[in-house]
């Protein structure tokens, strides 16, 4: 957070206030429970990078050894 900042631009970053976009009758899920689906959302992605990433440098692999022979 700048020290210096004007009063309005205090409240950015982490420490910004969140938005909700639907009502708290709508909305059933507490604060935690939406963390813990995005966290599982991006442990999902990274899932995914992981994997294509190890593909390709096996695909990369297998090319090589093909030219070299």
């Amino acid at each position: 957070m700048n020290p210096y900042a004007k009063p309005n631009e205090k409240k950015v970053g982490a420490h910004r206030p969140k938005i909700s976009h639907l009502p708290s009758a709508i909305e059933t899920r507490s604060r935690s429970e939406r963390l813990a689906e995005k966290h599982a959302v991006a442990a999902e992605r990274r899932a995914i990078k992981k994997s294509v990433r190890r593909h390709l440098q096996k695909d990369l692999l297998a090319e090589l050894d093909e030219t070299s022979v």
